[in-house]
């Protein structure tokens, strides 16, 4: 066989190596469609894909391009640190680990500059630094904005002072309003203080200095004015539930906590006068009748209809067609109440009813007491009663309307103008006890001739 020369075959391979390259450079491209002719002229090297092709594929934003073995991207799509320079000449460029290109035609082929930090984004104002004296030691600008040690100039410490304050009336005026909006979207007591026609209307009293006398010896005041609203309006207990936010049968509860607990309280006053107290207070118009010390009549409130019919028969009423409750009220000449009977079912008699109430034994021979004519007691109460002549005249039925304007008062709570639902059977006469009893808090005569007096 024939061997060419060592010197001869050296250069031969360097021919044939040459020769290789160009072949094998003309038949690559690059993915992000760089020419060969670029490629060649500007001497960039090509890479395969990596393991990370994932992120190459996404920053190559190719639509529906797929990457294989032969899949290149030139050196110029990627920056110059993450270029790797060769050791020797003739050696081709590395990749460093981890490199993603980044560089391509529609940013220009750079990278856009970073973000500014906090510090220098912050616009400050020029701060006029004083000259040091002679003996002491200069100090760079540049370490004016790290000297922690060094005092702030009044100015600055003035302006920021004075943003401060602002920011903190700002706040002081916020917090006012969501207090305010806090109160108007809440339903108690608190809302409607500053509002007596408020308060006359969802609780029927008029002076909101006692119902502060009693918060400071009772429950939370939230508790009793719900009390009150349902005893002036009646509304159903689910309504009261999502007013004041809570559950029903809390709703429930508060009432019969709270109807006990003011029977008690205002049951303890006693209500009934002495004859003396009851001639001082005479008004002129019972002059012709100064021994009647009480008047009495009979008031009842609808209440709902039981399923039993023994039930039924008791608590109907002849005299209103209906299932009611019944009950005695007894007021002083003068307006204020003076006697409260429990309640009774519908069916029984003025007559039985002022036997049962307890008013007899409170009676004395020198009282007197004003009537109905159809109230038939005369072989039973141990006073004096006046003659069949008197009690048919106009004048005692004057005189007589005062109690029916004090059951007037009564109804004016809903609670006992409207049907009353049988499940309220068991604190019904702690309600009505209750409601008759604060009759005499209301503010105001019976009569204007009285308050001008």
């Amino acid at each position: 066989s024939f061997l060419p020369p060592r010197g001869f075959r050296c250069v031969l391979s360097k021919k044939i190596e040459s020769i290789f390259d160009l072949i094998f450079t003309s038949i690559l491209f690059c993915s992000f469609f760089c020419s060969c002719a670029d490629i060649m002229a500007a001497k960039q090297t090509t890479f395969h894909f990596q393991k990370r092709r994932d992120s190459w594929i996404i920053n190559i934003r190719r639509d529906h391009f797929t990457a294989t073995d032969a899949s290149r991207v030139c050196s110029r799509h990627f920056t110059a640190a993450d270029l790797m320079e060769p050791s020797a000449p003739g050696r081709r460029r590395l990749l460093k680990k981890g490199a993603v290109p980044v560089l391509f035609q529609w940013n220009n082929f750079s990278l856009p500059s970073s973000r500014p930090g906090v510090w220098e984004r912050v616009e400050r104002p020029d701060i006029p630094v004083e000259e040091a004296d002679s003996d002491d030691r200069t100090m760079d600008t540049d370490y004016l904005d790290h000297d922690y040690c060094s005092s702030a100039e009044p100015a600055a410490l003035d302006l920021a002072l004075g943003k401060y304050e602002e920011l903190q009336a700002k706040y002081a005026e916020l917090q006012k309003q969501m207090e305010a909006m806090a109160i108007s979207c809440k339903f108690g007591l608190e809302r409607f203080a500053s509002s007596d026609e408020d308060i006359r209307f969802y609780t029927r009293e008029t002076s909101l200095c006692w119902q502060k006398c009693c918060f400071f010896s009772l429950k939370p005041i939230d508790e009793f004015f719900m009390f009150m609203h349902y005893l002036s309006l009646a509304p159903p207990q689910k309504d009261l539930a999502h007013k004041f936010g809570v559950h029903q049968s809390t709703v429930s509860r508060i009432i019969n906590t709270w109807a006990n607990f003011l029977y008690n309280v205002l049951g303890a006053v006693g209500i009934w006068l002495d004859e003396k107290t009851t001639k001082d207070n005479l008004p002129e118009a019972f002059q012709d009748y100064s021994d009647t010390h009480v008047i009495l009549d009979c008031t009842e409130t609808h209440c709902q209809t039981p399923d039993s019919l023994l039930l039924k028969s008791e608590v109907h009423s002849h005299y209103k067609s209906h299932s009611t409750f019944k009950g005695l009220i007894g007021i002083a000449p003068h307006g204020p109440v003076t006697f409260v009977s429990p309640l009774y079912e519908g069916s029984v008699s003025d007559r039985e009813l002022l036997k049962q109430s307890g008013l007899l034994s409170l009676l004395k021979p020198s009282m007197a007491i004003m009537v109905d004519k159809g109230f038939l007691v005369e072989d039973l109460v141990p006073c004096k009663l006046s003659s069949e002549e008197v009690r048919k005249t106009q004048s005692i039925a004057r005189l007589r309307v005062h109690v029916e304007r004090v059951i007037r008062r009564l109804k004016e709570h809903r609670l006992f103008k409207e049907e009353i639902p049988l499940s309220l059977t068991g604190s019904i006469n702690q309600l009505f006890a209750v409601a008759c009893l604060l009759l005499n808090y209301e503010s105001g005569p019976l009569v204007k001739a009285w308050a001008r007096k």
